[in-house]
């Protein structure tokens, strides 16, 4: 008899007895974003209002993946979730962080890099132990495949930037000023020659209705390409971080201290015992 999900009531009076920590940065960061969205209302500044929807909806993804699946969330790993998502929404975007702050993005591409290895390494670890898949990867193979995950992600949340700057003009991809570039398409020969160009310090636009307007940034304007690659390698250096913990934690399993504050654990089902007891 497949045994039944914990009830909703059930769920939320265990969290809240056991995760009472998390709970309470749970509350605390609920409670800020919706006294940010009363005030973006008041503001009638909508597309705020939409962010913190958004954020009050994510917040509920760590309990209801517990749920779901039947898994214990590391108290670290669930807090540093709810914090990343403060962090980009909240603190990134309404509160313009990622301007003010330049390496507030780099920090958001570590941690989530990091993040998801962790993630991905947590996936394979739970098909590895699971009696019914037959699947036994080795260490090097488990940590491989945490690392392939992450950049995966990576690369597919670039590529929803990209697309988002082309179709509605977001400037997702933060662009990045360079004093100095290097292009082949200014070789005389017209060839595959790159000409280098140091010292800029100003770009003049020319409009198609022959207006100029100098954008006075101190340099030459790319757009997106460095932040993109800026984010890639940060993200690399996330999940190869957590893939090598991964690693030493399988090989050496029990042994780390790190590693089990990142790797969910299944729950048995209070049920299914119960079921058992009663067969026997």
């Amino acid at each position: 008899m497949k045994p039944k999900r914990e009830t909703l009531k059930a769920f939320k009076a265990r969290t809240v007895s056991n995760k009472k920590v998390v709970y309470t940065v749970y509350i605390a960061l609920r409670l800020s974003v919706i006294l940010m969205l009363i005030l973006q209302v008041f503001n009638r500044n909508y597309e705020n209002v939409l962010l913190c929807v958004l954020t009050l909806a994510l917040f509920l993804l760590p309990a209801a993946l517990e749920r779901r699946l039947n898994i214990d969330l590391p108290d670290t790993l669930e807090i540093i979730i709810l914090l990343f998502i403060y962090a980009a929404e909240i603190l990134g975007e309404i509160q313009s962080f990622y301007i003010q702050f330049p390496y507030w993005d780099a920090m958001l591409h570590t941690m989530n890099g990091f993040l998801c290895a962790a993630i991905g390494f947590s996936l394979v670890d739970l098909l590895n132990r699971h009696e019914r898949v037959s699947l036994s990867l080795s260490p090097f193979f488990m940590a491989v495949t945490a690392f392939c995950f992450s950049m995966t992600v990576g690369v597919l949340w670039e590529f929803f930037e990209y697309l988002m700057d082309q179709l509605f003009l977001l400037d997702m991809q933060k662009d990045t000023i360079r004093n100095v570039i290097s292009t082949v398409n200014l070789d005389p020969a017209h060839g595959t020659r790159p000409v280098v160009i140091r010292g800029i310090q100003d770009v003049i636009l020319v409009l198609e209705d022959g207006s100029t307007r100098a954008l006075g940034l101190g340099g030459y304007l790319d757009i997106g390409v460095a932040d993109t690659m800026a984010d890639l390698f940060v993200n690399f250096i996330g999940a190869a971080v957590f893939s090598a913990i991964g690693f030493f934690y399988v090989k050496n399993r029990g042994k780390s201290a790190i590693a089990p504050q990142f790797i969910p654990k299944v729950l048995s089902q209070p049920e299914e015992q119960s079921t058992t007891a009663g067969e026997e």
